[in-house]
């Protein structure tokens, strides 16, 4: 079973404009729900709650504990507004598993390996994908999938969701031919040099001289 994730929360008994001024003083307004459990509101220091977040993502399982309550009970993050200036968390809302009925979460994709073609600075990586649904019981849930890319070695080759490697009991939600990676050749810049335009050619006053110079004579006129 994957280890659990600990966050320690109080029931909340605050509501509406009230819950502003809960965030002044650094608790977070949260809120856990399940199949067999009934929407309970919560609220979570920030300290402890941002530092959560930023480990368990989606996917990873947090062993709530509140605050009076006999057992922890086992969550999953499923949404989580932010202050649009700060990033900072304004609410969450948990989801409560049962670890005998299968879950749908999101994993992220973890990208290992090397393609020469990269390594050798010809090519490029490309991600189309980061992250990926699953369907399984929570004690099966990866925190995250590897994609090895050191089998992209040409520009044709690319690695699609039915070439992911996951255990016998976790389910792939994606087309399996969707792209997950593959390469782009690395463009070299051409800069076109600038031709100098011709100098124009000094302007020369034709004289008599000039015309004796090429062989023209001068007629004298008729008296």
């Amino acid at each position: 079973m994957p280890v659990q994730i600990e966050l320690a929360a109080e029931p909340r008994e605050v509501q509406g404009r009230r819950v502003k001024q809960m965030r002044s003083q650094g608790w977070i307004p949260a809120v856990v729900y399940g199949h067999h459990t009934a929407p309970r509101s919560l609220q979570i220091e920030l300290r402890a709650l941002s530092k959560v977040l930023a480990r368990a993502g989606e996917s990873r399982l947090i062993s709530l504990q509140v605050a009076g309550g006999e057992t922890p009970q086992t969550v999953l993050v499923r949404e989580v507004q932010r202050d649009v200036l700060n990033h900072l968390p304004l609410h969450v809302d948990f989801y409560e598993v049962s670890m005998t009925e299968k879950l749908r979460a999101t994993v992220p994709l973890h990208f290992v390996g090397r393609s020469p073609l990269v390594a050798s600075g010809d090519a490029l990586l490309n991600e189309a994908l980061t992250e990926i649904e699953v369907e399984c019981l929570p004690a099966d849930l990866p925190e995250s999938i590897e994609v090895d890319i050191s089998r992209l070695t040409d520009f044709d080759a690319i690695i699609l969701v039915k070439d992911l490697q996951v255990s016998s009991g976790v389910e792939l939600l994606a087309d399996p031919n969707e792209p997950v990676a593959n390469l782009s050749a690395v463009r070299e810049e051409v800069v076109e040099e600038e031709v100098a335009a011709p100098a124009e050619a000094a302007e020369v006053e034709v004289v008599a001289k000039g015309k004796a110079a090429k062989g023209e004579e001068e007629v004298p006129a008729e008296e």
